[in-house]
């Protein structure tokens, strides 16, 4: 629904900002980067859940051979920047355990995106990730 004025208010009004951070990207191009960086790396990558376009969360499970090995999530810092943290089960957790996890995320956020990464340096590409912010 496009701003408008209101007939009480001051005639040069300008629309409230509604982004959520100007800083940040849109959550799809965010994801499409992600896919891209594994498909470039010659790693397998998938959209489990997608989420709100432009402000869902992501959350990244990380795999190697089919090997559980982390989820990682973007969250907000107390500085106002983002970062990549661990959070979920923890390496080597069966598929139920990480099933459910998702489940449940999905319950509490419904605007939450998850992306299953095969990678074939997962501790690499963590380090390179929670390192980027």
């Amino acid at each position: 629904m496009p701003w408008r004025r209101c007939c009480s208010g001051p005639t040069n009004a300008t629309p409230p900002d509604v982004s959520v951070s100007a800083d940040r990207l849109p959550t799809h191009i965010e994801v499409a980067s992600i896919l891209r960086r594994a498909a470039t790396n010659g790693d397998f990558a998938t959209i489990m859940r997608k989420g709100d376009p432009d402000r869902g969360a992501v959350l990244l499970i990380v795999t190697s051979r089919g090997r559980h090995v982390a989820v990682l999530e973007r969250t907000l810092s107390l500085d106002g920047d983002y970062r990549w943290q661990s959070t979920g089960p923890t390496e080597s957790a069966d598929s139920g355990k990480v099933a459910d996890f998702l489940r449940k995320r999905a319950r509490f956020d419904e605007d939450s995106w998850a992306i299953e990464l095969d990678i074939a340096e997962p501790e690499r590409f963590i380090a390179e990730t929670t390192s980027a912010g």
